[in-house]
Protein backbone atom coordinates (compact mmCIF):
# COMPACT_ATOMS: atom_id res chain seq x y z
CA UNK A 1 0.00 0.00 0.00
CA UNK A 2 1.10 3.52 -0.60
CA UNK A 3 1.92 6.20 2.07
CA UNK A 4 -0.76 7.78 0.56
CA UNK A 5 -3.04 5.40 0.79
CA UNK A 6 -4.30 5.97 4.43
CA UNK A 7 -5.53 9.40 3.56
CA UNK A 8 -6.90 8.69 0.58
CA UNK A 9 -9.03 6.14 2.44
CA UNK A 10 -10.36 8.42 4.55
CA UNK A 11 -10.91 10.97 2.21
CA UNK A 12 -12.71 8.36 0.14
CA UNK A 13 -15.02 6.92 2.87
CA UNK A 14 -16.08 10.95 4.21
CA UNK A 15 -16.57 11.15 0.33
CA UNK A 16 -18.62 8.15 -0.68
CA UNK A 17 -20.57 8.31 2.53
CA UNK A 18 -21.62 11.92 1.70
CA UNK A 19 -22.94 11.09 -2.04
CA UNK A 20 -24.41 8.23 -0.89
CA UNK A 21 -26.75 9.83 2.15
CA UNK A 22 -27.59 12.74 -0.39
CA UNK A 23 -28.55 10.02 -3.23
CA UNK A 24 -30.59 8.21 -1.07
CA UNK A 25 -32.36 11.52 0.56
CA UNK A 26 -30.86 10.65 3.87
CA UNK A 27 -33.27 7.39 4.64
CA UNK A 28 -31.50 4.73 7.02
CA UNK A 29 -33.54 2.00 7.32
CA UNK A 30 -33.44 0.65 11.16
CA UNK A 31 -34.64 -2.06 12.39
CA UNK A 32 -38.14 -0.56 13.23
CA UNK A 33 -38.90 0.41 9.79
CA UNK A 34 -37.65 -2.91 8.58
CA UNK A 35 -40.03 -4.77 10.56
CA UNK A 36 -43.13 -1.91 9.51
CA UNK A 37 -42.39 -2.70 5.71
CA UNK A 38 -42.69 -6.68 6.60
CA UNK A 39 -45.62 -6.44 8.56
CA UNK A 40 -47.23 -3.98 6.26
CA UNK A 41 -46.59 -6.20 3.05
CA UNK A 42 -47.24 -9.58 4.50
CA UNK A 43 -50.79 -8.56 4.95
CA UNK A 44 -51.07 -6.35 2.04
CA UNK A 45 -53.03 -6.70 -1.19
CA UNK A 46 -55.37 -9.72 -2.02
CA UNK A 47 -54.38 -11.19 1.66
CA UNK A 48 -51.24 -12.64 3.36
CA UNK A 49 -48.14 -14.02 1.64
CA UNK A 50 -48.24 -17.94 1.63
CA UNK A 51 -46.69 -19.90 3.86
CA UNK A 52 -44.58 -21.29 1.64
CA UNK A 53 -43.28 -17.37 0.60
CA UNK A 54 -43.06 -16.24 4.06
CA UNK A 55 -40.71 -19.56 4.93
CA UNK A 56 -38.66 -18.48 1.35
CA UNK A 57 -37.97 -15.04 2.49
CA UNK A 58 -37.49 -16.10 6.26
CA UNK A 59 -34.49 -18.76 4.44
CA UNK A 60 -33.33 -15.80 2.11
CA UNK A 61 -33.04 -13.40 5.25
CA UNK A 62 -31.19 -16.11 7.64
CA UNK A 63 -29.02 -16.88 4.36
CA UNK A 64 -28.09 -12.86 4.18
CA UNK A 65 -27.77 -12.84 8.46
CA UNK A 66 -24.96 -15.63 7.70
CA UNK A 67 -23.31 -13.82 5.54
CA UNK A 68 -23.31 -10.65 7.92
CA UNK A 69 -22.28 -12.31 11.20
CA UNK A 70 -19.18 -14.02 9.21
CA UNK A 71 -18.65 -10.46 8.07
CA UNK A 72 -18.93 -8.78 11.04
CA UNK A 73 -16.35 -12.22 12.95
CA UNK A 74 -13.95 -11.28 9.57
CA UNK A 75 -13.48 -7.77 10.59
CA UNK A 76 -13.25 -8.14 13.90
CA UNK A 77 -10.52 -10.88 13.49
CA UNK A 78 -8.93 -7.84 11.24
CA UNK A 79 -9.35 -4.98 14.04
CA UNK A 80 -7.22 -7.56 16.76
CA UNK A 81 -4.90 -8.67 13.93
CA UNK A 82 -2.55 -6.26 15.13
CA UNK A 83 -1.81 -5.14 11.08
CA UNK A 84 -4.14 -2.45 10.58
CA UNK A 85 -2.88 1.30 10.92
CA UNK A 86 -4.10 4.03 12.83
CA UNK A 87 -5.90 5.25 9.98
CA UNK A 88 -7.26 2.27 8.52
CA UNK A 89 -8.31 0.56 12.16
CA UNK A 90 -11.26 2.96 12.71
CA UNK A 91 -12.38 2.64 8.79
CA UNK A 92 -12.51 -1.27 9.36
CA UNK A 93 -15.04 -0.76 12.85
CA UNK A 94 -17.28 1.39 11.12
CA UNK A 95 -17.58 -1.60 8.70
CA UNK A 96 -18.35 -3.79 10.84
CA UNK A 97 -20.59 -2.00 13.11
CA UNK A 98 -22.45 -1.45 9.23
CA UNK A 99 -22.85 -5.38 9.48
CA UNK A 100 -23.98 -5.46 12.95
CA UNK A 101 -27.21 -2.91 11.96
CA UNK A 102 -27.56 -5.16 8.92
CA UNK A 103 -28.15 -7.88 11.20
CA UNK A 104 -30.21 -5.63 13.51
CA UNK A 105 -32.54 -4.95 10.75
CA UNK A 106 -32.80 -8.15 8.99
CA UNK A 107 -33.23 -9.86 12.22
CA UNK A 108 -36.22 -8.05 13.05
CA UNK A 109 -37.74 -9.11 10.06
CA UNK A 110 -37.27 -12.75 10.50
CA UNK A 111 -39.34 -12.37 13.57
CA UNK A 112 -42.15 -9.95 12.26
CA UNK A 113 -42.97 -13.10 10.30
CA UNK A 114 -42.72 -15.91 12.90
CA UNK A 115 -38.93 -17.06 11.83
CA UNK A 116 -35.93 -17.77 14.56
CA UNK A 117 -32.67 -15.23 12.71
CA UNK A 118 -29.75 -17.06 12.16
CA UNK A 119 -27.25 -17.17 14.45
CA UNK A 120 -23.44 -16.42 14.56
CA UNK A 121 -21.48 -19.39 14.26
CA UNK A 122 -18.71 -20.37 17.33
CA UNK A 123 -15.75 -20.57 14.90
CA UNK A 124 -15.14 -19.04 11.21
CA UNK A 125 -12.61 -20.40 8.71
CA UNK A 126 -10.94 -17.95 7.61
CA UNK A 127 -7.60 -18.03 6.41
CA UNK A 128 -5.81 -16.79 9.46
CA UNK A 129 -2.40 -17.61 7.87
CA UNK A 130 -2.50 -15.81 4.83
CA UNK A 131 -3.12 -12.45 6.70
CA UNK A 132 0.41 -11.39 7.28
CA UNK A 133 0.13 -7.62 6.19
CA UNK A 134 -2.00 -4.48 6.37
CA UNK A 135 -2.84 -5.25 2.56
CA UNK A 136 -3.52 -8.84 2.74
CA UNK A 137 -6.56 -8.10 5.61
CA UNK A 138 -7.75 -5.43 3.40
CA UNK A 139 -7.98 -7.74 0.27
CA UNK A 140 -9.49 -10.68 2.65
CA UNK A 141 -12.17 -7.91 3.40
CA UNK A 142 -13.01 -6.47 0.16
CA UNK A 143 -13.38 -10.13 -1.02
CA UNK A 144 -15.97 -11.20 1.28
CA UNK A 145 -17.64 -7.21 0.54
CA UNK A 146 -17.87 -8.21 -3.35
CA UNK A 147 -19.39 -11.71 -2.23
CA UNK A 148 -22.03 -9.54 -0.26
CA UNK A 149 -22.71 -7.82 -3.29
CA UNK A 150 -23.26 -10.80 -5.30
CA UNK A 151 -25.61 -12.42 -2.66
CA UNK A 152 -27.68 -9.61 -2.44
CA UNK A 153 -27.68 -8.94 -6.10
CA UNK A 154 -28.85 -12.47 -6.24
CA UNK A 155 -31.18 -11.61 -3.37
CA UNK A 156 -33.16 -8.83 -4.68
CA UNK A 157 -35.06 -10.85 -7.68
CA UNK A 158 -36.60 -14.09 -5.47
CA UNK A 159 -38.09 -12.14 -2.57
CA UNK A 160 -41.52 -12.68 -2.32
CA UNK A 161 -42.13 -9.52 -0.16
CA UNK A 162 -41.24 -6.79 -2.42
CA UNK A 163 -40.52 -4.48 0.52
CA UNK A 164 -38.16 -7.07 1.49
CA UNK A 165 -35.98 -6.28 -1.92
CA UNK A 166 -35.77 -2.92 -1.07
CA UNK A 167 -34.25 -3.35 2.11
CA UNK A 168 -31.61 -5.71 0.31
CA UNK A 169 -30.71 -3.36 -2.25
CA UNK A 170 -30.36 -0.18 0.43
CA UNK A 171 -27.88 -3.36 1.88
CA UNK A 172 -26.38 -4.13 -1.44
CA UNK A 173 -25.45 -0.35 -2.15
CA UNK A 174 -23.97 -0.09 1.64
CA UNK A 175 -21.70 -3.59 0.49
CA UNK A 176 -20.93 -1.76 -2.43
CA UNK A 177 -19.26 1.63 -1.39
CA UNK A 178 -17.08 -0.62 1.35
CA UNK A 179 -15.62 -2.87 -1.57
CA UNK A 180 -14.84 0.30 -3.53
CA UNK A 181 -13.28 2.14 -0.26
CA UNK A 182 -11.07 -0.73 0.41
CA UNK A 183 -10.34 -1.23 -3.39
CA UNK A 184 -9.32 2.26 -3.44
CA UNK A 185 -7.05 1.36 -0.10
CA UNK A 186 -4.95 -0.69 -1.88
CA UNK A 187 -4.28 0.96 -4.75
CA UNK A 188 -7.29 -0.74 -7.22
CA UNK A 189 -9.52 1.34 -9.16
CA UNK A 190 -12.78 1.42 -7.09
CA UNK A 191 -15.08 0.89 -9.50
CA UNK A 192 -13.41 -1.12 -12.31
CA UNK A 193 -16.46 -0.90 -14.47
CA UNK A 194 -20.00 0.27 -15.21
CA UNK A 195 -21.62 -3.11 -14.63
CA UNK A 196 -20.62 -5.32 -11.32
CA UNK A 197 -19.96 -9.04 -12.67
Amino acid sequence: MSKHAPELFKETLASSRRQFIQRAGGLTLSATAVTMMAGATASAGTGKQSSNAVKQDIRILNTAIAAEHEAVAAYQLGAESGLLNDAVLPIAIKFQGHHKEHIEALAAAVKQFGGVAAEAKADYRFPVEKLKTQSNVLEFAAGLERGAVSAYAGAIPIFDNRDLSKVAASILADEAMHWAILRNALGLDPVPGAFFS
